[in-house]
């Protein structure tokens, strides 16, 4: 828009009118000034190779201006970066100090950033020196890791070496799937590692490379991984506490599990009858007091496999007194 501007403004800026643009800014600047912070563009700048023919911005600033857009659109679509730059094309410039060219976000330009992402001998670099840098910043707790993993299901071509693959799904298994293996820091739940990879496989061989990145990653040892019942896996308890961490868990109804329960279960009633429970008690959001949880915890040694190091393994026995009346009602 072209402003005329009065007699007085004109002497002090030395011209007669004035070009006013107007961009819709929503929280852009937040997000790319937060990612500058944590030192997104250095990062991805010095794992990711630049050709030498390459023109426009690095793949650094080409990346977190792109997440800016996915984060504040929900949208990540390649084919309509383009045109969002260019209606943001100034106030990108000013963000970010480089020249902005619409080109520099192309379906093409992006898609090979992307397949310079999904290599592991990149990604897993760039995993690690971004989390040395937003723990270094925000003082992080270290000490508990969660790893679990999910699906996301979808209408895919399936094919011979591709992601989306055909495997056990809680949602619907005719359709193919990705699986998702992830460590994050507990309770904040900011993600460590991530890997993608085809849906056929089961979660139980997933947890130890994740465990191997996230060691590697901290550089410390003593971690606490918490994860489900396919975490309990002997082979991968196993290797956590080989490696001088320790490991939380339920342990699946199936085995030997199954058939020492109901030992379990008496000895507690037993244990009850006593007086000899542990309990946990929490105040709601009434301000009344009430039992969450009771129970008593033992002591087995624990063995991978016979004449291997044995380690002693804490077993917790608990009721939760909701759980249960949520199983007598159904």
């Amino acid at each position: 828009m072209r402003v005329q501007l009065a007699q007085q403004a004109q002497e002090i800026l030395g011209q007669s009118d004035l070009v006013i643009i107007t961009e819709r800014v929503d929280d852009v600047a937040l997000l790319i000034g937060q990612m500058v912070k944590m030192g997104f563009v250095e990062v991805l700048d010095r794992h990711i190779p630049r050709h030498w023919k390459q023109r426009g911005i690095s793949w650094g600033w080409t990346a977190v201006i792109w997440l800016a857009y996915i984060l504040t659109e929900g949208n990540h679509r390649k084919v309509s970066m383009e045109a969002y730059v260019k209606g943001m094309q100034n106030t990108l410039r000013h963000l970010s100090g480089q020249v902005i060219d619409p080109l520099d976000f192309s379906d093409d330009r992006l898609g090979h950033l992307l397949k310079h992402l999904s290599k592991p001998t990149y990604w897993h670099e760039i995993e690690r020196d971004l989390n040395e840098r937003s723990i270094e910043v925000y003082a992080l707790s270290q000490d508990v890791i969660r790893c679990d993993a999910t699906t996301a299901s979808g209408h895919h071509e399936v094919t011979e070496r591709g992601l989306f693959q055909f495997g056990h799904s809680k949602d619907d298994p005719t359709r193919p799937q990705i699986k998702v293996m992830m460590g994050s820091l507990d309770p904040l739940g900011m993600p460590l590692s991530t890997d993608v990879l085809s849906g056929e496989r089961a979660d139980d061989g997933l947890y130890i490379p994740i465990m191997e990145r996230l060691r590697r990653g901290l550089n410390k040892t003593g971690l606490l991984f918490v994860g489900d019942c396919k975490m309990s896996a002997l082979e991968t308890r196993t290797h956590v506490v080989g490696h001088h961490d320790f490991y939380l868990s339920p342990l699946p109804f199936i085995g030997a599990t199954a058939e020492a329960m109901d030992a379990w279960i008496a000895e507690g009633v037993t244990k009850a009858k006593a007086g000899e429970l542990e309990r946990i008690f929490r105040i709601n959001d009434r301000g009344q007091e009430g039992l969450v949880a009771e129970g008593y915890e033992f002591e087995r040694t624990c063995c991978a496999q016979v004449g291997a190091e044995a380690w002693c393994e804490r077993v917790l026995v608990v009721r939760s007194p909701v759980h249960a009346a949520r199983q007598a009602a159904g």
